[in-house]
């Protein structure tokens, strides 16, 4: 994590020439306000109108990029800006944990984005656009990858990631790194979402000790309490979907092959897909379509072929509802009424824009779900050697044993949770037996053939939508997570696409609702989810209340 250790009159220490006046003025002030707004967090009133200081306050990137094309301000303030932010707000203040690093080259980037915005040239819509990935994504810089692990600390792979490359040829400025559950919350029994060896516990924005779900865990607090404008999750099951629900923002989980996974540290080759999370579907299908293309290093895109597009926009239509189909996934219903709750109004709106909703109780045999854990043991082995390999002669561990090894002689590691995971996968066999590949064979049948797409046929459904998850619980690092509602797994066994968008709010927690279907149907999906969104509008900036009560929620 950064740290503000400066004298408070180096802040005025800036040199006033005529190119960087304006964004030095802008630094200070924005550094000055927000350490003053949060200079006693105990007074969650007070901690409430701290997101309302930040100059750049829920700014979409429409508005942004209207903002450079009309001179009111440069890439380096904005990003600049974001980088204050993140000093007050992640590393004081609240102290939000969910950024683990930030990019020491950022500025510099910035610098290099508007020169060439004065010579005329944009790269796109994302040209200028701060984004954090989340670290277990590869940046070849000055930043290390770490998937959250104290083994990884210091770990620079020899290359970008390609989703890296494709956010730089896009225009974007990766300003950081976000915390996440340690190795994508694949390691042992009794962990606890957003907790990390490397970059500690994340804390939720809406109710501070409350968690944030995960694995993408710093990336969804990050977007949601205006860290950066899109962060970029991973997931391999709930791991995009969960903290975006629990930190009221949009995560798109994209068709596996849609993004390509090469550079990342991986779980499962089978389901494992990045996604882009934000504050409105605009913003997440815009960085969609910077990320796509077919990567020969990953050769499940080369099923994206004549699917993906660069342009998700044409689809955010207000009327994509109206005349369509969508079964209802009920799989869920009673286990928490207040959601039920919630989802009761949805279903009711959604029908009053003209689409038909059918309740749909079985997706799929539960016996994929039992499939799918062992497939992830098998691939999680098999991925981590080949990602320390593509680390070179200075990977700091070879491979799994390793690594069970370093996590048994660490301080940290095994504080609060076990790595049971881990030694399973050890024990596991190649991914090239029969065995393995009869394993996913039949998980996939079930969960597609005789899954999603058999039920869609049955009933001509265009979607599903199910509650995403449960209001945020509070963080315990001694017995774990505790969540009673999720609906990511028939997507994310399948490799499906899922989509969720605020669908309004428990108790002062948020909850959303989740819009899934066929192998590459992201189009229709963002159409519905947008439709959705632009009717309801139930997203709200987080206030950092310290905990939960009746007067502080209300």
């Amino acid at each position: 994590m950064i740290t503000f250790d400066k004298p408070a009159r180096q802040v005025f220490e800036f040199i006033l020439t005529p190119n960087q006046m304006k964004a030095n003025l802008i630094h200070a002030l924005t550094v000055l306000i927000l350490l003053g707004t949060f200079s006693c967090v105990t007074d969650s009133r007070k901690d409430s109108n701290a997101a309302g200081t930040f100059p750049f306050e829920e700014f979409t990137i429409e508005k942004l990029q209207q903002g450079y094309a009309d001179g009111d301000f440069t890439v380096t303030e904005v990003v600049q800006a974001y980088l204050d932010r993140i000093a007050a707000v992640d590393d004081d203040g609240p102290m939000l944990n969910a950024v683990i690093e930030v990019n020491p080259d950022a500025l510099a980037i910035a610098e290099q984005l508007d020169t060439e915005l004065r010579d005329g040239k944009q790269r796109g819509p994302m040209h200028g656009v701060p984004v954090l990935l989340k670290d277990n994504i590869d940046t070849h810089d000055r930043m290390a990858t770490t998937a959250g692990s104290r083994a990884l600390s210091g770990s620079h792979p020899l290359k970008d990631s390609f989703v890296a490359q494709k956010l730089r040829d896009a225009g974007a400025v990766i300003i950081g790194k976000a915390n996440l559950s340690e190795w994508a919350n694949f390691r042992g029994n009794l962990s606890t979402s957003g907790w990390s060896g490397a970059g500690g516990q994340t804390k939720n924005p809406y109710i501070l000790d409350r968690n944030p779900c995960g694995s993408s865990s710093g990336s969804g607090v990050a977007v949601s309490a205006n860290l950066c404008m899109i962060a970029i999750g991973t997931e391999t099951n709930g791991s995009i979907v969960c903290p975006s629900t629990a930190n009221g923002i949009v995560g798109i989980k994209p068709t596996v092959g849609l993004l390509s996974r090469s550079g990342i540290v991986p779980i499962s080759f089978t389901q494992d897909t990045p996604g882009p999370m934000a504050r409105s579907v605009r913003d997440a299908a815009t960085a969609l379509g910077a990320l796509t293309g077919i990567d020969p290093s990953d050769s499940k895109t080369a099923a994206s072929e004549g699917k993906y597009l660069t342009d998700y926009t044409p689809f955010l239509k207000e009327d994509a509802l109206k005349g369509k189909r969508i079964g209802w996934y009920t799989s869920a219903r009673g286990q928490h009424y207040k959601v039920d709750t919630l989802m009761q109004h949805a279903v009711d709106y959604i029908r009053s824009q003209g689409a038909e909703v059918i309740e749909i109780d079985k997706i799929y045999d539960r016996a994929a779900g039992s499939l799918s854990f062992e497939v992830m043991l098998y691939e999680f082995k098999d991925g981590l050697n080949k990602y320390f390999a593509s680390l070179g002669e200075n990977a700091p561990v070879k491979n799994v044993e390793e690594l069970i090894g370093f996590n048994k002689s660490d301080s940290v590691e095994l504080r609060y949770f076990d790595q049971e995971l881990l030694l399973e996968a050890a024990g596991k066999g190649p991914v090239d037996s029969p065995e393995f590949s009869a394993i996913v064979s039949k998980m996939l049948c079930l969960v597609r053939d005789q899954g999603i797409d058999r039920v869609m046929d049955d009933n001509n459904l265009d979607a599903f939508i199910a509650p995403t998850g449960s209001p945020a619980w509070k963080t315990d690092l001694i017995n774990g997570d505790s969540y009673t509602v999720s609906s990511s797994s028939p997507a994310a066994i399948s490799g499906y696409p899922n989509i969720t968008v605020p669908m309004g709010f428990v108790d002062g927690l948020p909850v959303g609702i989740s819009f899934f279907g066929r192998a590459w149907s992201e189009p229709v999906l963002i159409g519905l989810a947008y439709a959705y969104e632009s009717g309801t509008r139930f997203r709200r900036a987080p206030r950092f209340i310290p905990v939960w009560s009746p007067e502080t929620v209300n």
